[in-house]
């Protein structure tokens, strides 16, 4: 910890000024000719999209990651990102002309639902068995997967359900994003409890000694994880792995302590999303492949990678 503090300083300047380099990029990358006149309207809320969608996918995985004290799980491992799917999905059934707020409302209802039973099922598997977890989470958010898909089949509203759960930022204009700026006030509410978070990670017998009510920071880590989780469907999609991959990088360089890595995870995270978005506009150019796309294949890899490493490390 005390070389990862030394360190952190320069890490904040580097993490930043590639964020800031990777957002100019974005303004400009695969704008043609038009770019002066798309700025406003269309290519500053698309960058200001994945940079908030960004770094709170990955302050969310941190703080999942934190109560579940396991370094291999995220939303969309763990069946958060799905259970707001099937709020989405409920919206489109049972009121159709539900402005968007409602929708992330119902979305965020079945994702608190989600996560919290995850938790509570995961709290029977042996700790002595870390890889179990994620596994277990794969297969849950799986089960989750499959019945929105079957749900949204019986109600002839598949490929609806398929536009909601892939995440792309092609359609983020000015007056369409703007919901993501309740991201942030989640990555300040897990500023404000990076304290407790960290105290709660040390486990139940730590955290209890220490005075802390550890059912409360939970209860508060599941609402941070679910509002994230839904204002991300809701106005861009699915972005699989940012909050597996950063936070679990970002810890290998400055340790456990939420203070301290919170700043380098949600700069880690906005910077992912920001350099898939330019990757999917160039890959295959004039054409788009989604940022989710982008996300899930190189995610994968990463997350294969962590578990081989922390079977072999």
């Amino acid at each position: 910890m005390t070389s990862a503090a030394l360190v952190s300083p320069r890490l904040y300047g580097v993490f930043a000024a590639s964020v800031l380099a990777l957002f100019a990029a974005s303004l400009v990358v695969g704008a043609g000719s038009g770019t002066a006149a798309l700025l406003l309207p269309s290519r500053l809320p698309r960058s200001l999209a994945a940079l908030l969608a960004g770094a709170g996918l990955a302050i969310a995985g941190l703080v999942m990651q934190t109560i579940a004290r396991n370094r291999f799980v995220e939303p969309s491992t763990v069946g958060a990102t799905q259970s707001a799917g099937l709020g989405i999905l409920a919206a489109a059934v049972f009121m159709p002309e539900a402005p968007i707020v409602l929708k992330m409302a119902a979305a965020t209802l079945t994702a608190l639902a989600g996560t919290a039973l995850f938790l509570g099922l995961a709290r029977r598997l042996p700790p002595t068995q870390p890889l179990l977890l994620p596994l277990f989470g794969i297969v849950y958010s799986s089960v989750v997967g499959a019945a929105l898909t079957f749900l949204a089949w019986q109600a002839d509203l598949l490929q609806f359900v398929e536009i909601w759960m892939n995440g792309e930022f092609s359609g983020v204009v000015r007056g369409r994003y703007e919901l993501l700026f309740a991201a942030a006030l989640m990555v300040a509410l897990a500023w404000w409890a990076a304290d407790r978070l960290t105290v709660a990670a040390l486990g139940p017998a730590v955290a209890t000694g220490l005075g802390l009510d550890l059912a409360a920071t939970r209860r508060l880590g599941v609402v941070i994880v679910a509002v994230v989780s839904a204002l991300t469907v809701v106005v861009v999609g699915a972005l699989p792995f940012v909050g597996l991959v950063v936070p679990a990088m970002v810890s290998r360089l400055v340790g456990d302590n939420l203070r301290a890595s919170l700043p380098l995870v949600a700069l880690g995270g906005a910077g992912l999303v920001l350099a898939a978005d330019i990757a999917g506009r160039l890959v295959r150019y004039p054409y788009e492949i989604p940022v989710g796309t982008i996300l899930g294949v190189v995610g994968a890899l990463v997350f294969l990678w962590l578990l081989w490493r922390g079977q072999h490390g």
